[in-house]
């Protein structure tokens, strides 16, 4: 019988990334793109089917050999439905019907889900919160995403909408979010918020691979940056453990590279403001799967999903 495969979209702010994966979860090929080369809906569309078949020929295989294509998406999805309400980085995403849509133009099976629920089922399968029955897994990057895993299943909400960390308020008054909220995590720990930070302290443009390590080495200035993010992402998690108190959060994305500068200050913060339970009991991790959390959770997501799948 012929090997099958899973065509795996991660869809970020800033970066789009399409996938071949085989069922083992193995990355056969890979492609990176530009999300703002697409301005629009239809060019992004037309992108991501064109590079399906693309990948799909490069491997000299056929659809019939694809199990399905499985979405994540930077922003609220309903993922029964296949509907995107919107992205808080990206305009002109508003009630997009994209399952329909792109199951009409592959003529594959569609599933799609916050990418951010993604990392956190890979993660929760795979990855560094494995075996638990609680977990919570947030993604730090352009925006903040986080997806809630109960009884090792990730938690939805009434509409499919759940496991929004970054868009907890953490101020009474503050900076407008990019979802129209006020105050939101995102706006104070998002790339775009820490490149405004450093700009400013260090008088020039800087990436955040660059901030990381001038904080490893000890500069004062990357240092100061790197506390406040962790304070501030503290603060919401200290909300979360209490009401959620669960055995593991698992931390990834850009922001996550910071290592240790960041980690020992959010275990700090928790251990000293959590409730005594809950903040003893839970462990914070760093993501283990990496930039590639997302695509491999999407194959997980076609794989679940197509569970008497002859192959």
């Amino acid at each position: 019988m012929p090997e099958k495969f899973i065509i795996a979209i991660d869809l970020g702010g800033t970066n789009l990334k399409i996938a071949l994966i085989d069922l083992g979860y193995r990355i056969i090929n890979k492609v990176s793109l530009n999300t703002r080369k697409f301005l629009k809906k239809k060019e992004l569309i037309a992108a991501i089917n064109s590079y399906i078949a693309e990948l799909i020929k490069q491997k000299r295989i056929s659809k019939r050999d694809i199990l399905g294509v499985g979405l994540g998406l930077p922003g609220p999805v309903d993922a029964a439905k296949g509907l995107v309400h919107f992205f808080p980085n990206l305009p002109g995403w508003k009630n997009v019907k994209l399952k329909q849509i792109l199951e009409k133009i592959t003529r594959l099976p569609v599933f799609l889900d916050n990418d951010a629920n993604l990392m956190s089922l890979a993660e929760a399968r795979v990855g560094a919160a494995k075996g638990a029955r609680y977990a919570v897994c947030l993604t730090l990057g352009t925006g903040v995403g986080g997806g809630i895993i109960i009884e090792k299943n990730i938690y939805r909400g009434a509409n499919n909408a759940s496991g929004e960390i970054g868009h907890i308020p953490i101020n009474e008054k503050g900076p407008r979010c990019n979802c129209s909220g006020i105050a939101c995590l995102e706006a104070y720990i998002g790339n775009n918020s820490i490149g405004r930070q450093a700009k400013k302290l260090f008088k020039r443009n800087i990436s955040l691979e660059e901030l990381s390590a001038l904080a490893k080495k000890g500069n004062s200035k990357a240092l100061n940056i790197w506390q406040g993010v962790a304070e501030k992402l503290a603060v919401a998690l200290v909300g979360v453990v209490n009401l959620l108190n669960p055995d593991r959060i698992v931390i990834g994305g850009g922001v996550a590279g910071a290592g240790s500068v960041l980690f020992d200050k959010v275990r700090e913060v928790i251990k000293k403001r959590a409730m005594y339970v809950q903040g003893r009991h839970v462990r914070i991790l760093k993501a283990r799967l990496g930039n590639d959390a997302g695509l491999i959770g999407a194959a997980i997501m076609v794989r679940e999903n197509i569970p008497n799948a002859k192959y």
